[in-house]
């Protein structure tokens, strides 16, 4: 009977729907001999009808014949603008260089009298077009100029890979520069801005436009000089930090970012989507606690598997009974809680906390996969494209947790100062664009969160690629031998191989078996990162079989013989040559040698991709099959899987492995059928659609704190272009006075309710001076409104007499300074109250209320709060602030001089008595400066660190005026 081996509603079907027998039995019956993947092949057919019906099927293939897809007919709707361009062409070509170039300053000259982009579109393409070909020597295709109205119009173009997005990106980048406001063009990493700016700066510079690139380690000023260019190249790591920067300076002129005008992502789903969970986070260091992980670490090894639960869909880890008891003991026996104390007491949260940061670590983080270790520090590692993420963190203890695993040094905790997620960031931006090979998938997300649609743009040439079913193995060692099989086999005729792993230890892995069986090959990994480029580009040589840990947006294309320029660059550099003839032999040489080996390679079958498993995005396996098919070459795909997987694993594979089981699957047997991707496909939809849901409720808390943000980076930025903030000042003042007054006299409140004492000890802690406000009270007909305005203008007069004594321009200089480092100090406690609010909300929910909306209100609150309490502290610091007249500020440089000389004299005196050599002059002699006494410290340079330790510049700190 097949109902132990079909989905139930197929044995339904077949039940009522008088179908032939199936003859299902496991080899025997009907049919002795027939494998699994024979039977699943054999009943398809029948199945299929039975779920689907055939006249349905056929229905919806007749409409999308005649009504096209909704994708076919928005490319349809461009063609129109592209015979346009097309069109143009002959008259760009007959310009001379010369009028060619003068094109962008008359494009630029009819958008400032008004013509719109969309309507220069046509003429800019087309120029540009004629351009790439002069100064690139390569003519942009129709689909290119199909997927670049898309970008301009603000939308992803899908393009599959090797097709030309990067050539495909400056038609739209050159019409949106002609604005003068700056096109931001954004990459995965520093090596793809670098070789993007360097290789398209040739066609737009030939077109008069300026290119600058971003990349970690700039000075301020390389970096303000690379964001005024027209175009400019960056990561989106180092965009969203420039913004936070931006946000903490203090004055507008130490700006580098301009504006945020329009954008262009490539490899917009790794960026939008993969990256968009993690937020962007500047932070400075708090109390080290290294001792207490180290102590905590070693109690994890103790556990076993009855003492913790773990929950690998969501990557949390949680203490059993049993556990809370045996720790306790422990922790106990270690003094680090009292003897009567447990683990549920509110004292034990931190604790608590730390234990289950050191569980997660060793339970659901593994070395080589989560991260590696590099130079005694723990780098963690791309999930999604493999490469180390340099800088980032892990929050809440859990990277420390993971450095004291690995018995690292332990980098201390930091507290947020500023940080931003890149949904928030990149929806700053007038308009934004993206390209890459996969965004289909996601379609719903780009919509709903960045309002981009989605276009899949067709490619220059058929795709002759053959993408083989999946094969299924029942374990990792027979699914890793069938791997081995298959790249032997096409080793041995030739056809080069890339075959996708998912971390470290698998690549590692099967380099080993490929080593075992005399297979040479190279292994692409987070170890091996800078050699990446030069890797990816040989991996379509004949017989090179590459092993590389994710391929998503590489951004380096594998042209099949190999990559002659890389080839020539490689030996020109070996052997010194720098003659140009010298190197144009050499490239001439390489093309020819590659031109001859390409033609092997397609005899051979074109590029084999190899996947060792499916990945829980859909994209990243698409963009892994991308890399073989470029322009029309031929190519074969295939994946194989066990039920060993992570992926089979964790959503329930026992079930399967019991059917298989049951059918009668031998060992090295794989079970090969479309119903396999289909099922396979479905499950990723899943988990896909549950991370869009986890980025999607992210997104709806930091939508909160986005807009608080706005509005004070908007306040920060009004005070620092400002020249006079007296009324702010002044307005700020008054409004403490009636804050004040209506604590301690409420409104209506009778004479003897009035709390005279309490507020004038307020005023005196808030203004510096004793006010005589007891007095004022015991006069006849004196209300609240008599003593507000009374006090208003004694702290008005007191506020002019210090302009008076230190002059205008120092106050404005002064009332400024204190106003944004007051807002700076308010707003990174404040992050840090919304961080502690927002891990607690969620308890919320056991109350029958929604944590989103407590979590709104009291986020609005604490604003609120925010706002009021700077007036206050604002006033307080300005009330009690004292400034060193030029007089007295000579006076102190000279003592402080006249003590660095007398310490000098002293180490020289010393050094003669001892013999020692004496201090070079200039350089401070005798003892070391103490942070703490700034006696010590000499003549300290404005724009040198404050001696004080602090990081800030010595004019920001200790010496500012």
């Amino acid at each position: 009977m097949c109902r132990d081996y079909l989905p139930r509603r197929f044995y339904k079907a077949r039940r009522t729907a008088a179908a032939p027998n199936l003859g299902c039995q496991p080899r025997t019956g009907n049919h002795p001999m027939m494998t699994v993947s024979d039977a699943f092949a054999r009943h398809a057919p029948a199945l299929w009808k039975l779920e689907t019906g055939s006249c349905m099927l056929g229905l919806g293939k007749v409409a999308k014949k005649v009504f096209g897809t909704a994708n076919d007919r928005k490319v349809k709707s461009v063609r129109s603008l592209v015979a346009k361009i097309n069109d143009l062409e002959p008259a760009m070509q007959a310009l001379s260089d010369d009028d060619l170039k003068a094109k962008t300053q008359e494009y630029v000259g009819r958008h400032e009298a008004g013509e719109s982009l969309d309507a220069l579109l046509p003429e800019a393409f087309a120029a540009m077009r004629e351009a790439s070909v002069r100064a690139l020597g390569m003519r942009p295709f129709d689909v290119q100029l199909i997927g670049g109205i898309f970008l301009h119009q603000g939308n992803i173009s899908e393009m599959k890979t090797g097709e030309g997005k990067t050539l495909m990106a400056t038609l739209p980048v050159y019409l949106n520069a002609l604005t003068r406001r700056g096109v931001h063009v954004v990459t995965v990493n520093d090596y793809l801005a670098r070789r993007d700016a360097e290789w398209m700066a040739k066609v737009y510079n030939w077109m008069g436009l300026s290119v600058g690139v971003v990349v970690p380690g700039m000075n301020e000023q390389a970096k303000q000089q690379a964001y005024d260019c027209d175009v400019t190249y960056a990561t989106n790591n180092e965009l969203g930090f420039d913004y936070l920067r931006d946000n903490m300076k203090t004055s507008t002129k130490e700006m580098v970012q301009r504006d945020h005008h329009f954008a262009i992502v490539d490899e917009v789903d790794s960026i939008l989507i993969d990256e968009a969970r993690t937020p962007l986070i500047i932070s400075g260091p708090t109390q080290d606690k290294s001792e207490l992980y180290i102590t905590l670490d070693k109690f994890i090894p103790d556990l076993t598997e009855e003492h913790y639960e773990l929950d690998e869909k969501q990557r949390s880890a949680t203490l059993t009974e049993e556990g809370n008891e045996f720790l306790e003991e422990r922790l106990k026996e270690a003094g680090l809680i009292e003897p009567e104390a447990t683990l549920y007491d509110p004292e034990s949260t931190t604790i608590v906390h730390h234990i289950t940061q050191a569980l997660r670590a060793h339970t659901l983080f593994t070395r080589d996969k989560d991260y590696i270790v590099r130079n005694g520090e723990v780098v963690l590692i791309d999930e999604f494209t493999g490469r180390m993420m340099a800088g980032r963190r892990m929050s809440e203890g859990l990277h420390q947790a993971m450095e004291a695993k690995e018995g690292v040094k332990i980098q201390p905790e930091n507290v947020t100062l500023a940080s931003v997620t890149f949904q928030n960031y990149f929806r700053l931006y007038d308009k934004l664009g993206g390209m890459t090979g996969t965004a289909l998938t996601e379609a719903e997300e780009f919509q709903e969160i960045y309002g981009l649609g989605v276009v899949e743009i067709p490619t220059h040439r058929p795709i002759a690629r053959i993408d083989n079913d999946d094969q299924v193995y029942r374990t990792a060692k027979e699914k890793y031998d069938g791997v081995v099989r298959a790249i032997k086999i096409a080793y041995e005729k030739g056809q080069p191989t890339l075959v996708g792993t998912t971390s470290i230890e698998k690549s590692e892995l099967l380099a080993g078996l490929l080593t075992k069986e005399g297979i040479p090959h190279k292994v692409l990994n987070a170890r091996f990162h800078e050699e990446e480029a030069g890797i990816i580009a040989q991996a379509g040589r004949l017989g090179a079989v590459t092993i590389a840990t994710n391929m998503a947006g590489r951004g380096t294309d594998i042209k099949l013989g190999g990559n002659a320029e890389l080839m020539a660059a490689a030996e020109a550099a070996e052997k010194d040559i720098t003659d140009p003839e010298a190197l144009a032999a050499l490239e001439a040489k390489y093309e020819a040698e590659v031109e001859a080996e390409k033609q092997k390679v397609l005899e051979a079958g074109g590029l084999f991709v190899l996947a060792t498993e499916r990945h829980e995005s859909r994209r990243i396996d698409n963009q892994l099959r991308g890399r073989s098919g470029r322009q029309g070459d031929p190519g074969r795909t295939n994946f194989f899987l066990s039920l060993e997987d992570d992926l089979m694993r964790i959503f329930g594979s026992d079930r399967l492995d019991g059917m298989l089981q049951k059918l009668g699957m031998k060992e090295g047997e794989a079970i090969v059928h479309p119903w396999v991707n289909k099922a396979l496909e479905r499950a990723q939809g899943k988990v896909e659609a549950r991370n869009f849901d986890i980025r999607k409720n992210l997104l709806k808390y930091d939508d909160v704190m986005n807009d608080q943000r706005k509005a004070v980076f908007e306040q920060r930025r009004e005070i620092m272009e400002a020249d006079d903030l007296s009324e702010t000042v002044g307005d700020m003042r008054h409004e403490a006075v009636d804050d004040l007054v209506t604590t301690y006299i409420p409104p209506r409140a009778y004479a003897d309710q009035w709390d005279t004492e309490g507020l004038a000890e307020a005023l005196k802690d808030t203004f510096g001076r004793d006010f005589p406000v007891v007095e004022w009270a015991n006069e006849e007909g004196v209300d609240d409104d008599d003593i507000k305005e009374r006090l208003k203008a004694d702290v008005d007069q007191a506020a002019a007499q210090k302009v008076a004594k230190y002059g205008a321009e120092t106050m404005r200089g002064v009332e400024k300074q204190i106003l944004l480092q007051t807002i700076d100090k308010e707003w990174r406690d404040h992050l840090l109250t919304l961080d502690h609010l927002r891990s607690v909300v969620g308890f919320r929910g056991y109350a029958q209320r929604d944590p989103l909306n407590e979590y709104k209100t009291e986020a609005f609150e604490l604003f609120d709060g925010l706002l009021s309490g700077l007036r206050t502290k604002v006033t307080k610091q300005l009330a009690n602030v004292q400034i060193m007249t030029p007089e007295e500020r000579d006076a102190l440089v000279a003592r402080m001089q006249q003590m660095a000389a007398d310490q000098q004299a002293q180490g020289a005196s010393a050094a003669a008595q001892t013999g020692d050599t004496p201090a070079t002059p200039g350089v401070q002699a005798g003892p070391a400066r103490n942070p703490e006494d700034p006696s010590t410290w000499g003549n300290v340079s404005r724009n040198e660190a404050c001696p004080c330790g602090s990081g800030k510049k010595y004019k920001h700190c200790h010496g500012q005026l």
